[in-house]
């Protein structure tokens, strides 16, 4: 028998969520294929069998978060042939058949002991108890006030995870609910930049007399960031405060901020000044279906070296846009306006857009950081040229 533990899909993640299942308890499967879907803080990861034979049984359903080590699938190998009193007498065979596959994104495994990590286990010193618990599950049940008693355990031989916690919270207290994916992610992000970054926020309107009336306006703000970059580049960095070290980038990697149903993602751009504005608009669609469709791959969230955030397309004029570190900015566009002002000594009305761009200031000048905004309402005031 081969116990499918959840594997160490890299960059130091501890959890995943389990997004969809393509077995089912009783299919036949195939080595490499294909058995379950999971959303990790990163990406989205399809996970493959570490072998063929029968689904014997299936741990976790969709929606669960489950950590690394944790039983996925029990599978029946094909070519199993030792008897049942064989595997009585080598009780230690199942821990050695346990098998971490890791999909597309690492060849790492992360090997868990469960029992080490029980209550009451054979290395640990505390009290007795008759529940078998992961530790982080019983701090988060005393938090919640949640009696273990009455939580059934989804890990392995009934093991209480996290999970379950929050499942029993939720039946106790509506509207508990877990974060998961991408919301889980912004939460650890939102928490990093609120403790390590200096944040200054500078606004400024760029007027749209000039726009003709179907501007892209997404692609106009990219440009317009990738322009800004150049002549300033202060702010299309990176800054290590550990290091106290800062990298300015020549290329302009743009991190577009989407909201989803799912929560928060910034797809990046890669080498926005590459490309057209056509080219602009189709990478957006693009990524926007990939993200509606969970199907964005890890690889399509890295390495941004600045964020452009455009949640005026919903409400709100100013904000106070959060720079996601080691980025030293972000730029945020607000809902487009109607102003009076004055020419040529008479009133009128023009549309403008608010900026409010957030910056690092252990990373930038004030100066860098108002030249930066100072060319970004430029190249969206003038006349544009793909």
């Amino acid at each position: 028998m081969k116990r499918f533990l959840l594997p160490d899909l890299g960059e130091g993640l501890a959890e995943s969520e389990i997004v969809e299942w393509h077995v089912q308890v009783g299919d036949q499967v195939e080595l490499d294929q294909v058995v379950l879907t999971v959303e990790t803080a990163k990406a989205v990861v399809e996970v493959p069998s570490p072998c063929s034979g029968k689904v014997i049984s299936r741990h976790g359903e969709e929606g669960d978060v489950v950590n690394i080590g944790a039983l996925l699938l029990e599978i029946e190998e094909v070519n199993e042939n030792a008897s049942a009193s064989s595997n009585q007498a080598e009780p230690m065979k199942q821990n050695a058949d346990a098998a971490t596959v890791v999909g597309n994104v690492s060849h790492q495994t992360h090997q868990v002991n469960v029992d080490d990590f029980w209550i009451g286990g054979a290395n640990n010193h505390m009290e007795q108890s008759p529940v078998t618990a992961m530790p982080s599950a019983r701090l988060l049940a005393k938090k919640l006030g949640v009696n273990l008693d009455k939580v059934d355990g989804t890990g392995p031989n009934g093991l209480i995870i996290d999970n379950d916690i929050y499942h029993e919270a939720g039946r106790q207290q509506p509207g508990t609910e877990l974060l998961k994916g991408a919301r889980r992610t912004m939460a650890a992000t939102m928490t990093e930049s609120h403790h390590a970054v200096a944040a200054v926020t500078i606004t400024e309107e760029a007027s749209l007399a000039n726009w003709s009336s179907d501007e892209d306006i997404s692609a106009r703000l990219i440009k317009a960031v990738v322009y800004a970059c150049k002549q300033e580049p202060a702010l299309n960095a990176w800054f290590d405060a550990d290091t106290m070290t800062r990298c300015v980038h020549r290329n302009v990697n743009i991190g577009i901020a989407v909201d989803s149903e799912h929560g928060l993602y910034v797809p990046v751009l890669k080498n926005a000044d590459d490309f057209s504005t056509e080219g602009v608009r189709r990478w957006l669609d693009e990524t926007v279906e990939g993200i509606r469709t969970r199907k964005i791959g890890r690889e399509q969230l890295q390495n941004a070296t600045i964020t452009l955030s455009n949640f005026g397309a919903i409400a709100g004029i100013y904000a106070t846009p959060v720079v996601s570190p080691p980025q030293v900015a972000i730029v945020g566009a607000g809902r487009i306006i109607e102003k009076v002002v004055m020419k040529d000594g008479q009133p009128i009305t023009i549309k403008a857009m608010p900026l409010s761009i957030t910056f690092d200031h252990r990373a930038c000048t004030g100066g860098e950081a108002a030249r930066f905004t100072k060319k970004l309402v430029w190249h969206l005031e003038s006349r544009y040229q793909v």
